[in-house]
């Protein structure tokens, strides 16, 4: 069997291939849930994860607590807030790294929409297509309000074409420079014209309104266009749809989930001049995205059954957002959306992320550069504040299992606390430091109230050291 190969059915479910899996489609999980996946098996588990039955986070429930992010004016962290309750809260995990995908290539912000409504509209809609056809999410992408004014749809006319929206759509959204003319550019733009958002009134002092696709046909070109050597009288659906039979789409595509999914590559505008790191992984997802006609969940799953993806452990260095997200869920949280979660939405964006408002339309740049010595102190300031924290119910179920085992010397600590908050393998120096670090005070016992005490203390601390340590950065 090749590295790139559909990975055998009878392979055995560890507890580290499972948590590379959840780290991955999902923002990690916790020893029980791991435990619990583990029993049902690692192809069961892709399914699970791939076709979810549990409940998405409750945004009425947000509402109530919240009304102010419906059309957040005046408080900037609430706009991201809801989404990120989505994050904490969903029990459909894939689902909602889908959404965090497709955000970080459609990239749109709020530094010029300015309503963070639209962006949450736009992010439910990768939440419901996310998984299923990309030909019909372009379409949906293209009739997105958000998007539509993003890249400047709403001024593109028969009597006067604007190539913004038709130019990022073949460079960054779907070919990739290299694979189109600048004719094709403008003739994509003219199949649009007439795509625009329906007017609205202007705001009052108080409120905004929503904003709705409209399609105008007084104001679409209906003239003859030739895009990509196909001749005709095209619409926008049928731009996309020659589009998604495009050979390049396929890689592209490929290549976008292999870097989200499996191991760092360089940034997309190095793409037309460098290579993949592994091209028979990307021919293999480009055929079950051209098999599948355009169908991402079945691209998923070949990804995820491969070998490829199964090896390919810690070869990513973790997002901003899935630092945060992976943290707030293995701490645990209260479904009650409190006073801080505005503040909370805003720490990915301290770290280099600002979720909903990316620096461009090209997003953000991943792999090494998420990390630089600002953002690594935010990274691990973060984690170490939430891991400290014994009063959070997900470190509570880290010290119980401690607790389970009895007394534990300093090898078996730092061991058992790699393995609750990952398993996170560091190396043989760093492991040396922790080891002595965890020596110092002795054996870790709970047989009175004081020891038990001291050593939930301790394990407070040693969690907040494994937050500090290199290995912990990736997944």
């Amino acid at each position: 069997m090749t590295s790139n190969s559909v990975a055998s059915k009878d392979k055995t479910t560890t507890i580290d291939l499972m948590a590379h899996l959840m780290r991955r489609a999902g923002f990690g999980a916790d020893r029980d849930e791991l435990e619990r996946r583990v029993a049902k098996g690692y192809e069961a588990t892709v399914e699970e994860l791939l076709n979810p039955q549990g409940n998405r986070a409750d945004r009425e429930h947000f509402l109530r607590y919240h009304p102010g992010f419906r059309r957040a004016v005046t408080s900037p962290g609430m706009g991201a807030s809801v989404w990120l309750y989505d994050l904490m809260h969903t029990e459909r995990p894939l689902e909602e790294k889908m959404v965090l995908f497709w955000h970080q290539i459609f990239a749109t912000g709020q530094s010029k929409v300015d309503h963070w409504h639209e962006l949450i509209a736009q992010v439910d809609m990768f939440r419901d297509k996310g998984m299923d056809s990309y030909r019909d999410m372009l379409v949906s992408l293209a009739q997105n309000p958000a998007m539509i004014y993003w890249l400047d749809n709403c001024d593109n006319h028969e009597s006067g074409v604007n190539e913004n929206w038709g130019r990022e759509l073949l460079e960054l959204f779907s070919m990739g420079v290299g694979n189109y003319t600048e004719d094709d550019v403008f003739e994509c733009s003219r199949a649009f014209t007439g795509w625009t958002i329906s007017t609205v009134p202007p705001r009052n002092y108080y409120s905004r309104f929503d904003w709705s696709f409209e399609y105008q046909e007084e104001d679409h070109d209906n003239g003859e266009k030739t895009f990509l050597g196909n001749t005709g009288n095209f619409n926008g659906e049928d731009i996309i749809n020659i589009i998604c039979q495009q050979p390049a789409t396929a890689e592209f595509v490929a290549r976008h989930l292999y870097n989200f999914f499996v191991a760092d590559e360089p940034p997309v505008p190095a793409w037309s001049v460098t290579p993949p790191k592994d091209p028979k992984a990307i021919a293999t997802l480009a055929k079950a995205f051209t098999d599948s006609n355009y169908d991402i969940r079945s691209v998923l799953r070949v990804l995820f059954l491969s070998d490829f993806f199964q090896n390919a452990r810690f070869t990513k260095i973790k997002s901003p957002a899935e630092v945060v997200v992976g943290t707030l869920r293995l701490v645990g949280q209260d479904i009650l959306p409190g006073p801080g979660i505005g503040d909370l939405s805003k720490q990915a964006g301290y770290m280099g992320q600002e979720l909903l408002n990316p620096p461009s339309v090209e997003g953000w740049h991943t792999g090494v550069e998420w990390i630089n010595s600002g953002s690594l102190m935010k990274r691990i300031n973060f984690v170490a504040d939430m891991l400290g924290d014994t009063s959070r119910p997900g470190v509570q179920r880290i010290i119980d299992r401690l607790k389970a085992q009895g007394n534990l010397g300093a090898e078996e600590l730092v061991d058992n606390c790699l393995e609750l908050v990952g398993p996170v393998k560091t190396g043989s120096a760093t492991l040396h430091q922790l080891v002595e670090h965890a020596a110092q005070h002795g054996e870790l016992a709970w047989d009175t109230d004081e020891s038990t005490k001291a050593s939930t203390a301790r394990v407070g601390e040693l969690l907040q050291l494994i937050a500090a340590v290199k290995e912990f950065q990736y997944c």
